[in-house]
């Protein structure tokens, strides 16, 4: 079956047929989901468990779920999780080993979990993320094979955003509120007079396979125009913005400008906006034992470059303050990723605005930066 460019229109009912056929093709759905005050991902047994009727409120530091009158199921930002988190997920064992009766020692290397994802409800800036990450992790000569197996078993449902959060900044960074490229299908929910309904899109020959077996409609004229419009609306009501300058250059020529001290004052170093951000990628090994030593593991879990023991070498660390420390995270982020990986490495989800503990902006702290370097 060959891609099309014919849009289709699913409602409520197509969703949840969408849901049980990925699942009855050996899948396991995962999606966001209302759970102890956030919209979380988990797995997901019908579409009746995605958030419907639930917005969110962000500022700085601030996260609110909150109640929306018409029912839809993803007008809500981005939660504290981010795909990363069933890709690259936060502990993996590499190996392990035991010591014999005869005092020998056997290795195994522990083959990585390849189960068959579909993730429904890809942010555009998420989509772009998952994107960074393949070329971080599953590009090159040294590949995550772990991450490179899930990724191939992965089917991306992406949903254009039509409610773009006070934190959110993806029209700086060219990753949404639309979406065209890099998903098997494509969502744009509407509610309007005309009803509750989702505009789909297909991305993949595997994405045509999959519509096909669920409950559909074409497209009439009307729904593609306002599902257009609605994303056109939601790229003039970002919250936040970049400052319009070469980002790349300005982190590399304010390595010693006075605004590192400013924010080292207020940044905890907690690690927050390395956790959640869908685009760090660090882990660090760590070996483990049983209290006999007769049984010993190796597991690799997510690391932060705000932590002190991240750049430790023989007699210290290398980035013993916070003003080093939170300079590295920022300009790797934002300029020195080029380097390495050809691209940005931020995608202007806001995730790490939203969860800074003493709500630390990155956009404003790049505004501040602008500011400084201007003759």
């Amino acid at each position: 079956m060959q891609v099309t460019d014919v849009p289709a229109v699913l409602d409520r009912a197509g969703l949840d047929a969408l849901v049980q056929v990925l699942a009855a093709d050996g899948r396991t759905v995962v999606g966001p989901t209302p759970r102890d005050g956030a919209v979380v991902l988990a797995e997901l047994e019908s579409a009746d468990a995605l958030p419907w009727g639930w917005g969110t409120e962000l500022e700085a530091g601030r996260y609110r779920l909150v109640r929306r009158p018409d029912g839809a199921a993803f007008a809500h930002t981005s939660g504290p999780q981010s795909w990363k988190s069933f890709l690259h997920p936060q502990r993996e064992k590499l190996w392990e080993a035991e010591r014999d009766a005869d005092g020998g020692v056997s290795m195994r290397q522990c083959e990585p979990e390849r189960p068959a994802y579909a993730f429904l409800g890809v942010r555009p800036c998420d989509l772009r993320a998952i994107a960074i990450q393949d070329r971080v992790l599953a590009g090159g000569h040294y590949k995550d094979e772990g991450y490179a197996a899930r990724r191939r078993g992965a089917f991306l449902i992406a949903v254009e955003c039509g409610e773009p959060g006070a934190t959110c900044f993806c029209v700086s960074m060219g990753s949404g509120p639309g979406v065209d490229a890099g998903f098997d299908i494509a969502l744009t929910e509407l509610v309007d007079a005309d009803g509750h309904r989702f505009l789909v899109r297909i991305g993949s020959d595997e994405g045509a396979r999959i519509l096909a077996l669920i409950p559909s409609r074409a497209a009439d004229a009307a729904t593609v125009q306002a599902a257009s419009m609605t994303v056109d609306a939601a790229r003039d009501r970002m919250g936040r913005a970049m400052p319009p300058v070469d980002l790349r250059a300005l982190m590399g020529a304010s390595l010693e400008a006075e605004r590192w001290d400013d924010v080292a004052d207020r940044c905890l170093t907690c690690g927050n906006c390395t956790m959640v951000c869908p685009t760090c990628f660090c882990t660090t090994t760590e070996e483990v034992t049983d209290l006999t030593g007769d049984h010993a593991e190796r597991w690799q879990r997510w690391d932060s470059c705000f932590d002190l023991d991240f750049s430790y070498l023989h007699g210290g660390s290398v980035r013993a303050t916070p003003r080093s420390r939170y300079r590295q995270w920022l300009t790797h982020k934002l300029s020195t990723w080029y380097d390495q990986f050809d691209s940005t490495g931020c995608v202007g989800c806001g995730r790490c605005i939203t969860w800074c503990p003493v709500g630390i902006d990155i956009t404003e702290e790049a505004a501040a930066l602008a500011e400084e370097a201007e003759p």
